[in-house]
């Protein structure tokens, strides 16, 4: 994940958690959901670019032991 897009979720979540704040200050209960649900969206976005960038740690992995192995059988 790219440092804008943590940062943009940061503040989503961020503005989200104000939000919740100041709907539970005010009696706001749309409001105070609304920033729960900015945060959870925020939280679940980050998630799955943790699950992207460790699919492409896999991938590359993998790729390095194919490369590796096809080095050793091609030096013999």
């Amino acid at each position: 994940m790219g440092t804008d897009d943590k940062a943009n979720l940061t503040v989503i979540h961020h503005i989200g958690a104000a939000k919740e704040g100041a709907g539970r200050m005010t009696g706001n209960q749309d409001l105070r959901r609304e920033g729960q649900h900015e945060q959870a969206q925020a939280k679940l976005q980050e998630a799955g670019e943790r699950v992207k960038d460790a699919a492409a740690d896999i991938g590359g992995n993998i790729q390095d032991a194919a490369r590796k192995l096809r080095d050793g059988f091609s030096k013999e």
